[in-house]
């Protein structure tokens, strides 16, 4: 039970990577609420649904008072909701540039303003970025993605400077996942998930499972001594 009276959030846990690592948390004894713009499409009596739009500033100062009242803290915040708007740059529309951003980059800070000050005054605590590949070696048609996958990365280094201050003992880190086998892709036609599972040394796409894995070492203490970090759990890809 490595998270054992631990209280965690996470964003864009109705489903995907979000749904995985919710209920991996649950499994090791945290109280998780699960983030999402629509409900939870899984039962967990110890995973509460709730909905936010992460982009929404007032609404997530609102959800912050409302998880400390209801639990007293949060030990764990994991910062994974985001989305698509995928264009090459001479055709990406302002829309597809601004809602981009607003939920992968602005939506992370909107939660962490609040969360980290939160832990770091409780001497503790845990945050998780999911950043992406993009984010780390950019990709054709993705300026949006890749700036904000890319920004998180900044956060993330940034955050673990301040949110250490004053013996705060939080640590910050980031996740990069590659091509993961979640909702998104089953859109992508099978040659080309085929030809993203060559570009990788171990030979497939990734599952869930494996990018909950790292979450929750990274959220556990055995992970004390890791912070400013990006784990990057992509097979061996390189885009």
């Amino acid at each position: 039970m490595r998270l054992e009276n631990k209280v965690a959030v996470i964003t864009g846990g109705a489903k995907g990577l979000g749904q995985a690592m919710a209920e991996l948390f649950a499994q090791e004894g945290a109280k998780v609420i699960a983030i999402d713009m629509t409900e939870l499409l899984y039962e967990n009596s110890n995973v509460e649904g709730y909905k936010l739009n992460v982009s929404d500033s007032a609404a997530c100062r609102e959800f912050f008072d409302y998880a400390v009242s209801k639990y007293g803290k949060v030990d764990v915040l994991v910062n994974n909701a985001g989305i698509t708007r995928d264009a090459m740059t001479r055709k990406m529309t302002d829309e597809q540039w601004e809602t981009v951003i607003n939920v992968n980059l602005k939506g992370v800070f909107n939660l962490t303003r609040y969360f980290g000050p939160h832990m770091q005054a409780n001497k503790g605590g845990s945050i998780i970025n999911i950043s992406s590949i993009v984010g780390e070696y950019g990709n054709i048609g993705q300026a949006n993605y890749a700036a904000s996958k890319a920004g998180v990365i900044g956060m993330t280094k940034t955050w673990a400077k301040e949110f250490a201050m004053k013996g705060g003992n939080v640590r910050v880190n980031a996740i990069a996942p590659g091509y993961i086998m979640t909702d998104i892709l089953k859109t992508v036609p099978q040659e080309l998930l085929d030809g993203f599972a060559k570009q990788t040394m171990i030979g497939r796409l990734g599952e869930p499972y494996e990018i909950a894995n790292a979450a929750l070492f990274l959220a556990s203490e055995e992970a004390s001594y890791v912070t400013g970090h990006t784990l990057s759990v992509n097979g061996g890809m390189r885009l």
